[in-house]
């Protein structure tokens, strides 16, 4: 495998610095330590126009990333089974919300005054996921409401979010379950509801 560049080597390392102190506590001389660059040098600016644009390149790549899982949902399809579905789907929405944790944490760190590209990225995954649950729901069951339907995506998608939220943005273990006991809740609930209004 090959050397990961130093571009590269910066979004890593400030994608996961935001996410550990906020946006506006991360340095630049921070970002470059982290690079395996001298601190204060001046080295992240021979790839980056400044510090938001190099947050703009990791939401960037996270939207990316978040591209190619997409893909990986459409291998579960069809299924032919509500509750089989569901459980695939609620993994996948687990697994999404793992990739995004450092940009859940950044969004959390910085409650006013952060840049407009940051909401736009938190914005985009949620609508999506939400979208993608609400089409799923529709999918498998035509006859349920506009309204309905996306009540159910909303409701799924964020209840593994807070899921998530406790240990990804607010760093505190609560309590807790196992993921797969959590997912088997989770579609006996939603199952249940969409079987009620089928």
């Amino acid at each position: 495998m090959g050397e990961i560049s130093t571009k590269e080597r910066l979004v890593t390392e400030a994608m996961r610095l935001f996410g550990e102190q906020g946006y506006k506590a991360t340095s630049v001389a921070q970002i470059e330590k982290a690079a395996g660059l001298t601190p204060g040098s001046g080295g992240l600016y021979h790839h980056f126009k400044s510090k938001e644009a190099l947050l703009e390149a990791g939401i960037d790549r996270q939207l990316d990333r978040r591209s190619a899982m997409r893909d990986i949902r459409a291998l579960f399809g069809g299924l032919g089974d509500l509750r089989n579905e569901l459980t695939m789907m609620g993994r996948y929405i687990l697994a999404i919300l793992d990739e995004e944790s450092q940009l859940l944490q950044i969004v959390s760190s910085v409650p006013s005054g952060r840049p407009t590209r940051l909401d736009d990225a938190y914005a985009a995954l949620f609508d999506s996921l939400y979208g993608e649950l609400t089409d799923w729901v529709h999918g498998w069951a035509p006859g349920i409401g506009k309204q309905d339907a996306e009540s159910i995506g909303v409701l799924g998608v964020n209840a593994l979010l807070g899921k998530r939220a406790t240990n990804t943005v607010f760093r505190r273990p609560g309590l807790d379950i196992a993921d797969e006991d959590y997912i088997a809740e989770w579609t006996a609930m939603l199952a249940t509801r969409i079987e009620s209004l089928r």
